[in-house]
């Protein structure tokens, strides 16, 4: 028990206080697998849900997993704020990760397969082919699939091959001798990913409008002719997950793009940490496998299905059934551009601050503002962060552009980006070859900031014009992402952005910021200093309010800082998307917490945190969570919204409308499970629903 302001509280870093991040980050993929048990969403899109669970999933395993089994194998644990060790992670992770498994295939084999079919959309298993079905899907499988396979059996001449990271592959069980008189045993088959998973059958030999066959039973029937005059006695299913965090000692590197390159290249046979087989896989088999990618039972997982459950996601495209999907609808541009469609953009900015939210607003003005500035003679320079910026964006064009035309530019290039690693290192070369200035940010740190900035010559003097947003770059996701961008002339942002660029392309000391709030320099204490200034207008009897809407929560010191306001009485509310190691609704720590986690069409994605203030209220966006890697390992922005109409709009769409959300909306417990949202008496209210029918045309 520790003392605050003369009352016996509970000590603030009491590991039972917290939730283990990998397990919140376990839960947070079942909340997204209820949405695709939802019957009120639209089938087309209950299938993607159930990809989106399983791709997670992955990438989990890739990286958290394969995180903690490192610590294990380096026999150096880092137990986080909760204690548990990593062993007893991995033990907790296992059981929850095969609930999870369990539950995406009785879902895909008892509720979407019947439901797909009877609305024509059907995956034709082996046992159901037709005459002309299997007799075009022979022709293709010789003509397609075989000449490009390179079938393997094992024996001492041909040990076991490398298999490549989520590759699929079938493990092929052989009877007799082949040509050269080898005994057949063993054999693996590897499908090239230059292979459709998923093959639509023509409507000449379909049943119905969509049948599509799975590439396994493909070659799962038609196995035999690889292996001509032997007996296949079993073909079975298996895919390896391995490793993905690339490590770089950056101190130690000449060229940070050089050193990515070499270890991207290893990265598809990094050390395995997971191993799916079909669920009829023999035991022989199994250990077989086991024993060569170095995994125990432990790490195992049978698939009642085919082994890579996201590959389904690939006939959503293929499938014309607008009624099985969401409906349509336009982004509107942002009313201040609407008002003004013939100005350019940099001088509807120069008059007033323009705030979009999107993707219920167009993410074109960013794109154009770009263009225009890029063709603007009087635009001497432009700067930019690109964290993930998406294959063939119209925005790089403009930059490359922007640079044959005399400009200055400078480019930010974030190159560890994970699982964009590769399309930086290229996105950076073809940048530089276009005579763009590019860096790479600052050793040791990743660059997460989303940040623009222009400058240009206006009647004999400089002005900087900015944008700031807390999502990506990214043509693609900015249309089921939600995020925030800010247009602004402000002067002081635009000096504070201009110093932030200076910092990252050059050397220095910390720079002193008026409006910006800087990670990993300003934010973290900041965030300490305005929960303790709620904190102290509690004590003083005054009103005392949080609200903050973030993808993750885990940081430790902000935590104790939430706690702490609790305990002195200060409301807060919580819009956590993701994982959340912060325990609501424990009597005399936290009962003064709401943590709500809201799962919906778009991906949760902006950061807006919300201090009452005693009524002189703040409000930032930000492209920072509150984690302990953004506040203290990454360049990160958090901007104020200084125009009181724009503060306005942001409190409540983001906020208030969010809380006040009873349809798509989980409340975390105490003990770290989530509850559903229910209407109730009241009216049923989505939130991003109600986004849509207010922003957009």
């Amino acid at each position: 028990m520790t003392l605050l302001n003369g009352a016996m509280t509970r000590d603030l870093t009491d590991p039972s206080l917290y939730i283990n991040r990998e397990l919140a980050q376990i839960e947070f993929n079942f909340r997204v697998l209820a949405q695709a048990q939802d019957p009120r969403v639209p089938l087309m899109e209950r299938l993607r849900y159930l990809c989106i669970s399983n791709s997670n999933l992955d990438e989990f395993f890739e990286v958290r997993v394969a995180v903690l089994k490192q610590q294990l194998a380096l026999n150096t644990p880092m137990p986080g704020p909760d204690g548990l060790p990593p062993a007893e992670v991995l033990t907790r992770i296992r059981a929850r990760a095969l609930e999870l498994v369990r539950a995406q295939y009785d879902f895909w084999n008892d509720v979407l397969l019947p439901e797909l079919g009877s609305e024509g959309i059907r995956f034709v298993t082996r046992d159901k082919w037709t005459v002309k079905q299997k007799r075009w899907l022979q022709g293709y499988f010789q003509n397609e699939v075989l000449p490009v396979l390179s079938p393997l059996g094992l024996d001492p001449a041909h040990p076991f091959p490398r298999i490549l990271n989520k590759s699929l592959n079938l493990a092929v069980v052989l009877k007799g001798k082949d040509a050269f008189g080898r005994e057949g045993h063993m054999a693996l088959v590897r499908a090239p990913r230059s292979l459709p998973r998923i093959i639509r059958l023509p409507a000449e030999v379909s049943d119905g409008p969509y049948d599509f066959v799975f590439l396994a039973g493909l070659l799962q029937q038609f196995i035999d002719e690889m292996f001509p005059g032997m007996r296949v006695e079993g073909s079975y299913q298996f895919r390896v997950t391995r490793n993905s965090e690339l490590v770089v000692d950056e101190d130690e590197v000449e060229n940070l793009a050089t050193a990515l390159s070499d270890e991207l290249a290893g990265r598809g046979y990094a050390h395995p940490v997971r191993l799916e087989i079909a669920e009829a896989c023999p035991k022989p088999i199994t250990e077989m496998l086991m024993a060569n990618f170095e995994l125990t039972e432990q790490d195992v997982y049978r698939c009642a299905g085919p082994v890579n459950i996201n590959r389904i996601n690939a006939i959503y495209d293929q499938v014309e059934r607008p009624d099985l999907k969401f409906p349509k609808f336009v982004p509107r541009v942002a009313p201040a551009f609407a008002a003004a469609p013939n100005v350019p953009v940099l001088d509807v900015v120069r008059d007033q601050d323009v705030l979009m939210h999107h993707p219920f607003e167009s993410f074109g003005a960013v794109m154009e503002l770009v263009r225009q500035a890029s063709q603007d003679p009087d635009v001497l320079a432009i700067k930019q962060t690109l964290y993930r910026v998406g294959d063939n964006s119209p925005l790089v064009n403009h930059l490359i552009d922007a640079a044959r035309n005399g400009k200055d530019v400078t480019v930010v290039v974030e190159l560890r980006a994970r699982f964009d690693e590769e399309a930086n290192i290229r996105l950076a070369n073809r940048l530089q070859e276009a005579g763009v200035q590019v860096v790479y940010g600052v050793v040791g740190y990743k660059t997460h900031a989303k940040m623009l900035l222009i400058v240009r010559r206006e009647q004999g003097r400089l002005r900087r014009y900015v944008h700031l947003s807390t999502g990506n770059y990214h043509q693609i996701t900015s249309r089921v992402y939600t995020d925030f961008g800010l247009m602004t002339a402000d002067n002081d942002i635009g000096e504070d952005v201009h110093k932030m660029f200076q910092q990252l392309s050059g050397l220095g000391t910390a720079i002193r910021l008026k409006r910006l709030l800087q990670s990993p320099f300003t934010l973290h204490k900041g965030l300490l200093e305005k929960i303790e200034r709620e904190i102290a207008h509690a004590q003083a009897g005054r009103p005392a309010r949080i609200i903050a809407k973030m993808n993750a929560l885990n940081e430790a010191s902000v935590i104790q800082q939430l706690y702490a306001a609790s305990i002195a009485g200060v409301q807060i509310d919580l819009i956590v998307r993701g994982a959340c190691a912060l325990k609501p609704g424990i009597p005399g720590v936290s009962e003064n917490i709401r943590v709500r986690s809201v799962i919906g069409r778009f991906l949760e994605h902006s950061r807006v945190y919300w201090f009452g203030n005693d009524g002189a209220a703040e409000i930032y966006c930000a492209s920072a969570d509150w984690m302990e890697r953004n506040l203290l390992r990454r360049i990160e922005t958090c901007f104020p919204i200084l125009d009181p109409q724009l503060a306005h709009r942001v409190y409540d769409e983001a906020l208030a409308n969010f809380l006040a959300d009873n349809t798509q909306a989980w409340m975390l417990q105490a003990d770290g499970s989530y509850q559903r949202t229910e209407p109730g008496e009241d009216m049923p209210h989505s939130a991003q629903l109600a986004l849509i029918a207010r922003l957009c045309m």
